[in-house]
């Protein structure tokens, strides 16, 4: 078994802003692991903000030894192994798993959604992401969007009804909307979800701060639309500690560290009544079908990866009536260019 990867700049149709960050490219890391002559492909996504880097994966990659990953693939000893290796770094973990579970479904020849037990007939749309911009390339961004069902809009600023009013200028669409944290004061964020909602905004990710429980849990109890947690729960443990707080959950295999334990948060939150919204950050084809192979098992998508981007190395995935088609091809169906 042989392990390779190459850095990747994957850049951004126009420049991304939500509450606190605005960025225009987003470095990745795409890994390949070779084993029996099939290649298993994945890919690590390090949006600046979560720490992670070119060279803090290099770093980590060059500590994995794939001899331990003997076949058939036991996930949950990988994923301990990586975390032993060194705490955090979940996007380029992710990457390995992501990895794994391709050459997996190659040398089954099965599909990874069928490896995860899904059913594509479920796929829920995906949302296709506005970030904070000015009224004319807010407008212009809508009007250009691909053929979705949904738009998400990000907020958290000064300008949020502004930016909302000039959506519902252009579009009747459904809205999901995300504040990262941008709100800071409980009575004026219900004030705000309560707006939204005669906005027909579905959902709100992350209202205020992911360390005020409090206040997430009272605004949770008076919400007349889903609250979502996001920046709060990353790993499989958060899951436990956003019951009673939010009504569903954010998860991205990107903080998952993967496929295998994204699966394990899913389980996890429907045992505890929480619903699920599968999102992602800025991605190629290969992590979008990742995601996308455990999407059918979610509430929600959030899935625009490839939309956003301009250079991605692989072949578009099938998308039909605001959802990703999900092959019959082994493993992730993954085409390169």
């Amino acid at each position: 078994m042989q392990l390779t990867y190459r850095p990747y700049q994957l850049q951004l149709q126009h420049p991304f802003t939500i509450a606190k960050f605005t960025r225009t490219a987003t470095p990745i890391m795409l890994v390949e692991i070779a084993h029996e002559g099939y290649v298993g492909y994945g890919e690590a996504s390090m949006v600046p903000y979560m720490g992670e880097s070119h060279e803090t994966a290099a770093a980590f990659l060059n500590k994995v030894e794939v001899s331990r990953f003997s076949y058939p693939f036991d996930y949950e000893s990988v994923i301990n192994y990586l975390d032993e290796l060194a705490p955090g770094n979940p996007a380029i973990k992710s990457a390995i798993d992501i990895a794994l579970h391709d050459l997996d479904g190659k040398l089954r020849k099965t599909p990874c959604w069928q490896l995860l037990s899904s059913d594509p007939a479920l796929m829920p749309p995906t949302s296709y992401t506005i970030g904070i911009d000015t009224p004319e390339m807010v407008r212009q961004k809508v009007l250009t969007a691909p053929e979705v069902k949904v738009l998400k809009v990000k907020l958290g600023r000064e300008n949020d009804k502004q930016l909302i009013e000039t959506i519902r200028s252009v579009t009747d669409l459904p809205l999901y909307a995300d504040a990262n944290q941008g709100w800071t004061d409980k009575q004026h964020a219900l004030d705000m979800i309560n707006w939204l909602h005669e906005k027909r905004v579905q959902l709100i990710e992350q209202p205020m701060n992911k360390l005020d429980v409090d206040g997430n849990t009272w605004l949770t109890a008076h919400s007349p639309i889903p609250v979502i947690g996001d920046e709060a729960v990353q790993r499989l443990p958060d899951v436990e500690k956003a019951a009673g707080v939010y009504h569903g959950i954010n998860i991205k295999l990107m903080k998952s560290a993967g496929m295998y334990e994204g699966l394990q948060i899913i389980k996890k939150a429907r045992s505890l009544g929480l619903k699920v919204l599968i999102g992602s950050m800025s991605e190629t084809s290969c992590a979008t079908l990742a995601a996308a192979a455990l999407a059918p098992q979610c509430d929600w998508a959030d899935l625009d990866g490839p939309l956003l981007t301009t250079n991605n190395p692989y072949t578009m995935p099938g998308f039909a009536n605001g959802r990703w088609q999900l092959s019959s091809q082994p493993g992730l169906g993954l085409i390169q260019r």
